[in-house]
């Protein structure tokens, strides 16, 4: 596996370059890879189906210039910005997991990721919900995939030292939340790791054997994804 530890200049390139990542192995152009990035500023992600008039307060966004962006992979709406830790990886799906089965890929990464987790902290690590990293019932990590024939991408964020605040201000209570989450506040769900980026960068890279660097950086994809997708109005703002 490739690695690649690299942060774009906007959110829309970051959100473009896990999308051009799974284009290119679909492809054959390459292979499996495993990218990190830290956001420089705060914005909010929706899920794919995610309608941002019902999980994002926009008020509170337009308010204080937070672009709410949407990306390729489901789940819920997020915010993003300094604190987090982002990471995506494009797995071959024969090995992940059966073609068919979703939960069987979320079950693959997450149990290795818990395990990573749960050494470096030397602390308990749950698995809950259905694609939530936990610690004492509180949720430090979620994630979320999209599959094609061939490759499918699966990516997360930790939450480091994430202003919670920030999330109560831009995220309205999730219109579908995991059971374990007992309609509890962000402040109340929400727990931030306190380590360095740099430990658990380390130790994805452990879990994933991903020693090699990733060689051709996909910038062309990246800048074409961002002003025909990401960068647009009509993909941001659908339903």
């Amino acid at each position: 596996m490739n690695f690649c530890d690299l942060t774009l200049t906007t959110p829309e390139e970051n959100l473009a370059c896990d999308e051009a990542l799974l284009d290119l192995a679909e492809e054959g152009q390459s292979g499996e890879v495993l990218r990190v990035w830290e956001p420089r500023q705060y914005f909010v992600v929706v899920g794919y189906s995610n309608k941002a008039a019902v999980e994002v307060n926009l008020p509170y966004c337009q308010l204080h210039t937070i672009p709410v962006l949407r990306r390729c992979t489901g789940g819920g709406a997020v915010l993003q910005g300094p604190g987090c830790l982002n990471y995506s990886l494009v797995l071959r799906l024969a090995r992940a997991a059966p073609p068919e089965s979703i939960a069987a890929a979320n079950a693959f990464v997450l149990h290795r990721h818990q395990a990573a987790l749960a050494a470096l902290l030397r602390a308990p690590v749950e698995m809950r919900g259905h694609t939530d990293l936990a610690i004492g019932g509180l949720k430090c990590s979620g994630n979320s995939q999209r599959r094609k024939r061939q490759f499918l991408l699966f990516h997360g964020s930790f939450l480091l030292h994430l202003d919670v605040s920030m999330v109560e201000g831009t995220l309205r209570s999730p219109s579908r939340q995991p059971e374990y989450r007992l309609n509890r506040s962000h402040s109340d769900f929400l727990i931030n790791l306190g380590v360095p980026a740099a430990r658990i960068k380390e130790a994805l890279v452990k879990c994933w054997s991903a020693a090699e660097p990733l060689a051709d950086l996909p910038f062309e994809r990246v800048s074409l994804l961002t002003r025909e997708k990401y960068g647009r109005e009509e993909w941001n703002e659908k339903w």
